[in-house]
């Protein structure tokens, strides 16, 4: 029996900001490893490459509005910030 991944503790030290802003980073990050463990069967983010997160953008957010774009950016910034990568993505830099 596998233990399910605690976002809420990956994601602990790089939290910031108000209550809601948290509570928004760690719904949008359950949502993109949920698509990702979904599509490429990696449940964890130590397992992600940068092509699973450029897919999620790809797939998911496309046809989203910008807003929703900005604010999910802002989540997967602080994903690759907690994973020490340095990922950059065209579509996020306006």
């Amino acid at each position: 029996m596998s233990k399910q991944f605690d976002m809420e503790l990956f994601l602990a030290g790089v939290l910031t900001g108000s209550h809601a802003t948290r509570q928004r980073h760690l719904r949008q990050a359950a949502i993109i490893q949920a698509a990702i463990a979904g599509r490429w069967q990696r449940n964890t983010p130590w397992a992600w490459q940068r092509k699973h997160v450029a897919w999620f953008i790809d797939h998911y957010l496309d046809r989203r509005s910008e807003a929703t774009r900005c604010y999910y950016s802002l989540t997967i910034r602080l994903l690759a910030c907690r994973l020490g990568k340095l990922w950059t993505f065209k579509k996020f830099q306006g």
